[in-house]
């Protein structure tokens, strides 16, 4: 009995989360209410909060489950025994592949991430600069290496991610590129740019 209470608890929270993606995308956060989301999932208002206590914890359990697998698979690639080009090609990829996957999600995420309050701002925050810091490395081990040309690693992290976060403004899972040929194409600009000649 307790199970089939617990799976029906995530079967709701995953609706809920489902459809707080969808309104956030549309509305935007601040003009999205409770209301609209208690309507979405068919519950009264005072019912919502059993589930969530704020829209705005809403969004950051949005961020979390964005950001979190990301950040796994990002430290498993920084581990392996490839060389930094390969790598730095595999976290491109990891990126530009779960932003598309979950485009709703991403756009959220970096379109009302200013949206949350300083404690869950400053987490938010910390988990894009733990992003940076993961490729930084791979940078840093391509510089070492000499695979890759003397360059501020910061910059140039920093410079791949807002490169593949833009791709939420105009990706299309109809358009003519997939994921990976989109993660192709940035890879190739960016050791373009990092590769010793």
């Amino acid at each position: 009995m307790h199970k089939n209470v617990s799976a029906d608890v995530a079967s709701k929270d995953q609706q809920i989360f489902a459809e707080a993606v969808r309104i956030f995308r549309e509305k935007g956060y601040h003009a999205t209410s409770m209301q609209n989301i208690a309507d979405a999932v068919g519950l009264q208002k005072g019912s919502l909060y059993h589930y969530i206590s704020s829209k705005e914890e809403l969004l950051f359990k949005i961020f979390e489950r964005s950001t979190g697998a990301l950040t796994q698979q990002l430290e498993t690639i920084i581990a392996s025994s490839e060389t930094p080009s390969a790598k730095l090609c595999a976290a491109i990829q990891a990126h530009l592949t779960a932003l598309c996957e979950q485009l709703d999600v991403y756009s959220v995420y970096i379109s009302e991430r200013r949206a949350l309050n300083n404690r869950y701002h400053a987490q938010v925050r910390a988990e894009g600069e733990k992003h940076a810091r993961l490729l930084e490395q791979i940078i840093q081990q391509g510089i070492a290496s000499k695979e890759f040309r003397a360059t501020d690693p910061k910059m140039a992290a920093h410079a791949i991610l807002g490169m593949c976060n833009w791709l939420y403004q105009w990706y299309s899972p109809d358009g003519r590129l997939t994921p990976q040929a989109i993660a192709a194409i940035f890879s190739d600009l960016v050791l373009g740019g990092l590769q010793r000649k």
